[in-house]
């Protein structure tokens, strides 16, 4: 029979051919980190039985591999230090995490530990939006981009454009009833790549709805040229709804996105669990 491996007090984690990992990233990792057991991140793997209960976790990856992290170490008391090393960083920029690395591993060793909210989907754990209708659409925009895929940009932009109102009803800590194009419940600043959503941040333990965002095409299509083209992120971001629990019904019914993972149609309910992580923040 062979010998289970004792369970380390401090692991590093990073994705293997992940953009911002190479050899000289993970020897400055090494350097920076000692003591700590290097260890590659693996597609849905759990990564738990790795650590003891309140071993120290330190990630270093893009927006995929930070999201990874954070969904399996929900409701843990486990101390996570995040180095963002992906595209846009959105999760990390919203706590102020810094996106130069040695400054990234100085708030990884000798940050404040803060509590941090996460959002809750259909009960799939989200860090930065869910959304209901075209906005899914816009954070698709910034995946592509990316990628560099900007061959398709003016067809995606017409797509948006050109989204369908939907009649919705939301039941809980508040209640509306309207029509949109869209419908965004936000935990960070900016979501895909980098648009504009609200002012706070997930030390707050309440999740926004911006209330402009999906209300008229030129509201979406805009707050994606900003973006993707402009280059402007967190200007304007109008007035916002706080709440802990809401449920959305929609006429037609509308796909769901929690991220930039479909999650399947409405109604859904979408809720803030405050102090579902304990993360190091400058």
């Amino acid at each position: 029979m062979a010998q289970q491996k004792p369970k380390t007090r401090r692991l590093l984690l990073y994705r293997p051919g992940a953009k911002g990992i190479n050899d000289a990233v993970l020897d400055q990792l090494r350097a920076a980190f000692p003591g700590f057991t290097l260890a590659e991140l693996r597609h849905h793997q759990d990564f738990r039985e790795l650590v003891t209960e309140r071993a120290t976790i330190v990630v270093a990856g893009g927006d995929g591999t930070v999201g990874h992290a954070c969904r399996v170490l929900a409701g843990s008391a486990h101390r996570l230090a995040i180095l963002p090393l992906g595209t846009f960083n959105n999760f990390a920029r919203s706590l102020d995490i810094p996106e130069r690395l040695e400054d990234a591993i100085k708030v990884a060793r000798a940050g404040r530990t803060r509590a941090v909210t996460l959002g809750l989907a259909a009960d799939r754990f989200f860090l930065e939006v869910a959304a209901i209708g075209a906005f899914g659409g816009a954070i698709a925009l910034g995946e592509r981009a990316k990628e560099g895929e900007f061959g398709n940009l003016a067809r995606d932009l017409r797509a948006l454009a050109g989204a369908k109102p939907f009649e919705y009803d939301i039941t809980g800590d508040f209640e509306a009833h309207g029509h949109a194009r869209s419908l965004v419940f936000a935990n960070t600043r900016t979501t895909g790549n980098q648009i504009g959503l609200v002012a706070s941040d997930p030390v707050r333990p309440y999740l926004e709805l911006p209330v402009d965002v999906g209300r008229s095409r030129l509201d979406l299509v805009g707050r994606a040229v900003a973006a993707a083209v402009l280059d402007r992120h967190e200007e304007d971001m109008g007035m916002t709804l706080r709440f802990r629990r809401l449920t959305i019904d929609t006429r037609p019914r509308v796909q769901v996105y929690a991220d930039n993972k479909r999650l399947g149609r409405t109604p859904v309910q979408i809720q803030a669990r405050p102090r579902a992580l304990r993360v190091a923040v400058p």
